[in-house]
């Protein structure tokens, strides 16, 4: 599998050191273990994993600012734990609402000695956001009007959502409220990957 990433890496023009190669790998060991019993993921094969969760993941990661994340709907920690362990000076929360998701992600957090992540169970709209948040990342979480809606209270003071997107979301854009606005769109170039992927990055009008 670690020759597989190494691919993936390379042609997405990613340089990693060898132990977060490792640590991703054995992230999707996990994520494949666990899930038979707890049905995390629809994606059953290791090697897809590693395209559609890993790489889909880190190309987020040189368009996020700051160093304190919250990861909303999280599931079984996507895309917060690649992010968390290529990005090892940040912090990132993992929001769930299932008990079982929390459990696993305690489970990758010790296996893997991740000591920047804090898995939580809370529904979004109750997890108090203190301190404030630089980024919210959301993937396949919600309309971006429902991101901002139930997320309003989580980015602190320049703060912003970052929501992975698969096509680009215009409808969504359209619709968005008038205390919100579109600050970029990035089409997200993923090896091996069907289909288009975007990052819509949005900031609150008020900072």
């Amino acid at each position: 599998m670690l020759n597989k990433l190494n691919r993936l890496l390379a042609n997405a023009g990613i340089t990693l050191p060898e132990n977060q190669k490792l640590q991703l790998v054995g992230y999707v060991e996990l994520l494949h273990k666990w899930n038979k019993a707890y049905n995390l993921t629809s994606v059953r094969d290791p090697d897809e994993m590693l395209v559609r969760h890993i790489l889909d993941s880190i190309v987020v990661e040189p368009h996020l600012q700051g160093s304190r994340f919250i990861d909303v709907g999280t599931g079984p920690g996507l895309p917060g734990i690649p992010l968390a362990i290529v990005r090892p000076d940040s912090h990132f929360t993992l929001l769930d609402s299932l008990g079982k998701r929390v459990r696993f992600l305690r489970q990758v957090q010790h296996e893997l000695h991740l000591d920047n992540i804090t898995p939580v169970q809370s529904r979004v709209e109750e997890f108090p956001a203190e301190p404030p948040f630089d980024g919210v990342i959301s993937r396949a979480f919600a309309s971006l009007t429902d991101m901002v809606s139930w997320c309003h209270h989580l980015p602190g003071q320049g703060g912003k959502f970052y929501a992975l997107k698969g096509l680009r979301p215009d409808d969504e854009i359209a619709l968005l409220p008038e205390a919100f606005s579109v600050e970029e769109i990035v089409r997200l170039q993923v090896p091996e990957l069907d289909g288009e992927r975007h990052l819509v990055v949005i900031k609150p009008n008020k900072n």
